[in-house]
């Protein structure tokens, strides 16, 4: 007779057994496998390692191109700015030593500077904007007249331009001496803009900025910036929007003209402005605006090409 014990026994050595077989099926598939993640991670590590060394050799390259355009970048401007006037337009985050080098190779291209005003974190500040459409017409000259659009971006686009450019048509200031003062001083008081020392109209401008807006509403103050500058460039014989890398991504105000066939049909980008050959290329794109020429410079995906042709001088 088969008795109960005899069966607990014979369950036992089936779940013995199984697990028994489980050890050493698990055993004899391990060692493959381990083996074959150890080649894989040997292979992952050289191609991380390749790429690296990949990378430091292009970076390497492009500090001796950046070298080589600061050496001949003088040369290859001057002149293409003489007897011309530019005004010099930062944003918040422009960089000072963007500002500095650049309006040192304006100077070696014939330019005269003729001042700088910056656009504050005010002007951009999407919370402002009613306090910007109520100031603007309160200041507007005599005989200017405001875009019909209502954004902050055209609005001060369409009041400053007339402020800082001359007219292309005759070459003389669009606003009276004594209205242009006071609505610039308006836009100071009201924490705007910041005027430097003697600024005065000129022929040509130059709106600098920094790389990709970051934080809130970021794409609604890389627009602002990307309108105003499309709206000066409608006041004068030519404007060139220009930024650090990474302007020309979706939150830079670069990347937000780029993205408008409108603005870059008449604005000129620039999209490497800190480095040496980015500034050379700013100047030249000035140039080309006098031709009545625009195009989307640098080194970024959306750029049509590195640099403009600009005929020697």
């Amino acid at each position: 007779m088969i008795s109960l014990r005899y069966h607990l026994v014979s369950i036992a050595a089936v779940f013995l057994a199984l697990a028994l077989g489980v050890v050493l099926g698990s055993t004899t598939v391990s060692e493959p496998l381990l083996a074959g993640l150890s080649n894989d991670k040997d292979s992952l590590g050289k191609r991380v390692a390749d790429l690296q060394a990949e990378r430091n050799g292009l970076n390497a390259r492009l500090t001796d191109a950046d070298r080589f355009s600061g050496a001949v970048g003088p040369l290859a401007v001057r002149g293409q700015l003489d007897q011309r006037t530019v005004v010099l337009i930062t944003t918040a985050d422009a960089n000072p030593a963007d500002r500095d080098a650049l309006t040192q190779l304006l100077r070696t291209a014939g330019a005269t500077i003729t001042g700088e005003l910056q656009l504050t974190e005010t002007l951009v500040d999407p919370n402002k904007a009613d306090q910007l459409r109520d100031l603007v017409p309160r200041v507007l000259p005599a005989g200017v007249q405001l875009p019909t659009a209502s954004d902050p971006g055209t609005l001060a686009g369409g009041l400053i331009g007339p402020l800082v450019l001359l007219n292309p048509q005759n070459n003389k200031p669009q606003a009276g001496g004594e209205e242009s003062s006071a609505a610039l001083s308006g836009l100071s008081n009201g924490g705007f803009v910041r005027i430097g020392p003697n600024l005065r109209p000129a022929q040509l401008a130059v709106v600098l900025t920094g790389g990709a807006v970051a934080g809130d509403a970021a794409g609604d103050r890389a627009a602002t910036i990307a309108r105003f500058a499309t709206q000066l460039d409608r006041a004068g014989a030519g404007v060139v929007l220009a930024g650090r890398t990474g302007s020309a991504d979706g939150t830079g105000a670069v990347g937000v003209v780029r993205a408008d066939t409108a603005s870059t049909s008449i604005l000129s980008t620039v999209d490497n402005v800190d480095s040496f050959a980015g500034r050379v290329v700013t100047v030249l794109a000035v140039r080309e605006q006098l031709e009545g020429r625009s195009g989307r410079y640098g080194i970024a995906g959306n750029a049509q090409a590195p640099a403009p042709q600009v005929a020697p001088s």
